[in-house]
């Protein structure tokens, strides 16, 4: 039976059924959100309001982080109330996606509290957390990540990247580009093919049975833009932040970034004209305003 008391900050979209995925199982989870709301659901679900992300980490020996930017991750963990003065908790794993170097940041500033920082991104969207069919990406010591496997398999199916924080995190980027990149071509692709006169669900099918299929073709494009409610669940302003910490991190490293530059660059767009706050499958949207015809079936 596990005895430790877990903590969870950020109940949003992820956070939120992750947190379940925890009580579920039996776990005691101490919980805090700057809304109210996402605080009062996990609480009616059996978890433990807490005052303050301070007061989560006075609470629980492990806490779980679910933050929507690098800087809201680092003043989290190494701000005034923050992880880093929490009296009791111990590891920390960030399921946030932030870039290697927030995550070596926050690593370096909790090691002297005793505190070990664990990047574990994860993929999979709202239904993946929901279900505890996520990808878990965790780069930390081998025996802290086999310390808390069985509570980490509670989210889904686990990859350990290595010891150094911040490796998870590259893993991570480079997957999200991969994702966005599939959204950005497959709009292209889907809007030339209906101005030409293509019927748009008959596009979606010809590319599944072939060598074109992608997550977009198979899942983004059926769900969200051919019913036009571009509704998937990921915001056009976390898309833009992942594929620029990517873009970012591979000049970093000397690695041209030509395709990721571009699809960059396509993010950016749809941030200024639909907002941060639109779907991230809105890309399309951009597309068909410039070409005139709408992907629809």
């Amino acid at each position: 039976m596990d005895n430790r008391v877990y903590g969870f900050v950020g109940l949003g979209q992820m956070g939120g059924p992750m947190t379940a995925r925890l009580l579920a199982g039996g776990r005691s989870v101490v919980v805090y959100d700057s809304s109210a709301a996402a605080l009062d659901r996990a609480v009616q679900r059996g978890a433990q309001a807490a005052a303050s992300v301070k007061d989560v980490c006075d609470r629980a020996d492990v806490v779980f982080l679910s933050l929507p930017t690098p800087d809201i991750v680092l003043a989290v963990t190494l701000g005034p109330g923050g992880v880093v003065e929490g009296s009791r908790v111990k590891r920390v794993f960030d399921f946030s996606t932030i870039g290697p170097r927030a995550a070596t940041a926050a690593a370096a500033g909790l090691a002297p509290k005793g505190i070990v920082y664990a990047d574990a991104p994860v993929s999979g969207g709202v239904k993946g957390a929901t279900d505890g069919t996520l990808a878990v990406m965790v780069s930390c010591p081998k025996a802290v990540y086999e310390e808390n496997e069985p509570v980490l398999a509670t989210f889904g199916k686990l990859f350990h990247l290595g010891e150094k924080a911040g490796q998870a995190q590259t893993m991570k980027l480079a997957n999200n580009l991969l994702s966005m990149t599939a959204v950005a071509i497959t709009s292209e692709v889907m809007v030339m093919g209906v101005k030409a006169g293509l019927d748009a669900k008959t596009m979606l099918e010809v590319i599944n049975s072939g060598t074109g299929r992608n997550t977009a073709s198979t899942d983004k494009f059926p769900r969200a833009v051919l019913p036009g409610t571009f509704d998937f669940g990921f915001a056009t302003g976390l898309a833009y932040k992942d594929v620029c910490l990517c873009v970012n991190e591979a000049e970093a490293l000397g690695v041209p970034m030509i395709a990721g530059g571009a699809v960059r660059e396509l993010y950016a767009v749809t941030q200024a004209l639909l907002g941060a706050d639109s779907d991230f499958t809105a890309v399309c949207k951009v597309i068909e305003s410039w070409a005139g015809v709408e992907v629809r079936g």
